[in-house]
């Protein structure tokens, strides 16, 4: 009959030899190869103005709440990284509903040359994490109107910035084409100079 010890000692190895290889040995790993493949994604993808300081990142959303600035998806978590993720309503749900309408009527304030039945849908709904730093290129160019009568930039200048900050699709093939808005404001910001 084995005792207690000799029946804990193979569990215990185990459990010491799990730890070091997922715990330390499997992250630091990761890490490594993170930094040498990508280094920029692997630090998380920062933006930095002319001062060297960090104002965003390529990843995750920000509320721009000026007219002069594009704006970006909906946020139901307030772009809160801590608090990613978004209520899961389905399209029935009366509070998505009205939170809905309330997008709705919001963008028929500050756009009033832009009939809502046109509202690209990605500037009323959430995204799955509610971080999404990204609008389709018909989003973007749904708010030239109300850009150009606050930058008093022309029309043309901001499709073609949209048209410079358009992503193509991935490898070609993958997603939609899509527009980040931080960085398109930041070049924003550069013409308005």
């Amino acid at each position: 009959m084995k005792t207690k010890q000799s029946i804990l000692a193979p569990v215990i190895r185990l459990t010491a030899t799990t730890v070091v290889l997922c715990g330390l040995v499997y992250p630091a790993l990761v890490t490594v190869v993170a930094q040498v493949t990508m280094p920029d994604r692997a630090d998380g993808s920062l933006i930095y103005n002319d001062q060297n300081e960090v104002i965003g990142s390529a990843l995750i959303g920000q509320n721009f709440k000026e007219p002069r600035y594009f704006q970006g998806r909906v946020s139901s978590i307030a772009y809160k990284s801590e608090a990613s993720g978004s209520n899961n309503y389905a399209p029935s749900n009366p509070e998505l509903l009205t939170r809905t309408e309330e997008s709705l009527k919001q963008w028929e304030e500050n756009n009033p040359t832009v009939p809502v039945s046109q509202v690209p849908i990605d500037l009323v709904t959430n995204s799955g994490s509610g971080l999404d730093p990204h609008i389709s290129p018909a989003a973007a160019r749904a708010q030239i109107d109300r850009v150009a009568k606050y930058t008093g930039l022309t029309k043309a200048d901001l499709q073609d910035l949209i048209q410079e900050q358009t992503e193509p699709l991935e490898l070609g093939l993958f997603g939609t084409e899509k527009v980040n808005v931080l960085k398109l404001n930041i070049a924003l910001q550069k013409l308005m100079k």
